[in-house]
Formats: structure tokens, C-alpha cells, sequence
């Protein structure tokens, strides 16, 4: 079993779910008392925060690559970065290690061509859903990306930080969600959780399409890598 490396805290609710899956998923394949192997490196996730509105991506970058250094030091044999944004740096850090670094958009956009799906529909923070590092990566899969409208984003990326990244789930923002991705499934779309605090909201039970958690599918490819 390889070790994982996983860069975390981004938010600290959502990196424990990934290593709830991971230890979860390498129990049910494995059997027995089997647990991952891995290496957690958590940041400060206010100081990245900082970083992301006020645009200064490359010290962001650092941090993390700073973080892919150390789990490289400490034996992992890869990485992955807990979180969907922080992907728009990924190339910085991957100046930094030899460590191979499961994107999380490519496991997501296979997952969701295996189910036969063409056009998907991304909620997540503005940044996700507003800039191009992640909608490529995406279309690099032959997938069509929609995203909400202006007013869904900036409500969107507001519950994220105000609500769900301290651990708030409230009944109201089930619901708004709810009707933002209604209306994305009437153009024809599945739907991809594109921030790993999503999925503590937003669950497949409500809804009638397919959901694509990425958190859960992220987690689940690491195993498989680890495995492998």
C-alpha cells in the first residue's frame, strides 16, 4: 500500500471527511483492521483565505508547495490537495516535489463520463466557478461546464465561507441549493459538488440526478492510486 500525502485544512471539516472516506474505503476493500496509510500536512486556512481575496495566488502557492515538500520528506509516495480552489495552483506546486498529484477534476470528470453523462452543471466557491483553472480541466474531458448565475455565485460562495466552512448547516441554504440546481438541471445537466464542503449540505437524496461529490470521489481515487 502506497502512503498517501494529503495536504488539508482547507477547511479542517472537510479534510476530516477525506480522512473518514479514505479509512473507510481502504477498510471495505481490504477487510480485516486495514487502514491508509498517510500523511496529513494541515495549513492555516485563514492565511489562504487571505491570500484568495486578495489575489495573491502565488504566496498561496508557496504555502502549499512548502506543505508538498514536507510530505514528501516524510515518505508520502503522493499527493493530493484537499480542496477544490487550491487546484488553481497546482502547477506551482508541482515545481516544488517529484510527488505525482491526483488532480481532483480528473478523477471527478472520469467518475461522471463513466456515467454517461456529457454536460454538467459546478457549484462552488466564485473562484471555482468563476475562473478557468478548473472548467478546463474539466473540458479537457469532453464534458461541458455550466455555472449558475451572478447572484448564485456570489450567494454560493457566501454560504461557503459563512456557513460551511465553520461547520454551519443551515435549512435555508439546503433550500436555496436545492432551487440553484434545479435550474441548472433544466439545461440538461448533472451536478458537481466542486467544493468539498458542499457535500455536508447538498446530499444524492436530494436530488433526482446524479450527484458528483467530489470530496468523496477524491478520496476514493487516492485509494485507488494507493492501492494500485
Amino acid at each position: 500500500m502506497k502512503t498517501i500525502g494529503l495536504i488539508g485544512g482547507m477547511s479542517w471539516e472537510s479534510t476530516a471527511e477525506y480522512y473518514r472516506i479514505i479509512n473507510e474505503e481502504v477498510r471495505q476493500r481490504l477487510g480485516g483492521l486495514h487502514s491508509s496509510k498517510c500523511i496529513l500536512y494541515s495549513v492555516d486556512f485563514d492565511e489562504i483565505e487571505k491570500c484568495q481575496a486578495e489575489n495573491r495566488w502565488d504566496e498561496a502557492g508557496d504555502i502549499l508547495a512548502s506543505a508538498a515538500e514536507n510530505l514528501e520528506r516524510a515518505g508520502a509516495d503522493f499527493i493530493i490537495i484537499c480542496t477544490n480552489t487550491m487546484h488553481k495552483v497546482i502547477d506551482r506546486i508541482m515545481a516544488r516535489t517529484c510527488l505525482p498529484i491526483v488532480h481532483i477534476a480528473d478523477v471527478t470528470a472520469g467518475i461522471i463520463k463513466k456515467h454517461g453523462i456529457r454536460k454538467v452543471g459546478l457549484l462552488g466557491t466564485k473562484y471555482t466557478m468563476e475562473q478557468d483553472f478548473y472548467k478546463d480541466q474539466i473540458e479537457t474531458h469532453q464534458l461541458e461546464v455550466l455555472v449558475p448565475d451572478l447572484g448564485d455565485r456570489e450567494k454560493i460562495n457566501s454560504t461557503i465561507f459563512e456557513e460551511l466552512c465553520l461547520g454551519v448547516i443551515q435549512e435555508g441554504s439546503r433550500e436555496y441549493f436545492k432551487k440553484v440546481i434545479e435550474r441548472l438541471i433544466t439545461e440538461g445537466a448533472g451536478i458537481i459538488l466542486g467544493c468539498t464542503e458542499i457535500g455536508f449540505l447538498i446530499k444524492q437524496e436530494d436530488i433526482d440526478i446524479p450527484l458528483f461529490d467530489t470530496t468523496a470521489i477524491h478520496a476514493k481515487g487516492a485509494v485507488e492510486m494507493a492501492l494500485k
